[in-house]
């Protein structure tokens, strides 16, 4: 199982990386503002950052009980993001629905657009991840 520092990294890393690539992109497709997309990227970020300590904690907790491992097959890894995103979108589309001062329509369709780019994001990341840091088995 990973350390609670890994874990820090692996989290700091992530969002770091993905504000640096989400927010232009997002401005630019937009057309909202870069000062705008930044406050609701950063806030997103926030959250985002919770729940990616809490979320892989608990995943490899379900693994390690169900799977007794925490190797992930590429199938295991698609469907990891997919439900890290949509328990994301969950805490994010209000956020983004205040601070961009629009309805509940258009915040989901601009939070699917998020959620497309970082399920892609989070495949690559971290597979590059583990591949950088691999896994410590610590003796029982």
């Amino acid at each position: 199982m990973r350390t609670g520092p890994d874990r820090i990294r692996h989290a700091i890393g992530f969002e770091v990386i993905g504000l640096l690539l989400c927010i232009p992109l997002a401005s630019w497709i937009t057309g909202s503002d870069m000062a705008h997309m930044g406050v609701v990227g950063i806030a997103i970020s926030m959250a985002a950052t919770a729940w990616n300590y809490l979320y892989n904690l608990w995943v490899d907790r379900l693994m390690l009980s169900w799977l007794g491992r925490l190797e992930k097959t590429y199938m295991e890894r698609m469907l990891h993001a997919v439900c890290f995103e949509l328990g994301l979108l969950l805490l994010t589309l209000p956020v983004i629905a205040h601070t961009l001062a629009m309805g509940l329509m258009d915040a989901l369709l601009l939070d699917v657009g998020f959620v497309v780019f970082y399920v892609i994001y989070a495949f690559f990341y971290n597979l590059a991840y583990d591949r950088w840091f691999p896994i410590q088995i610590m003796p029982r």
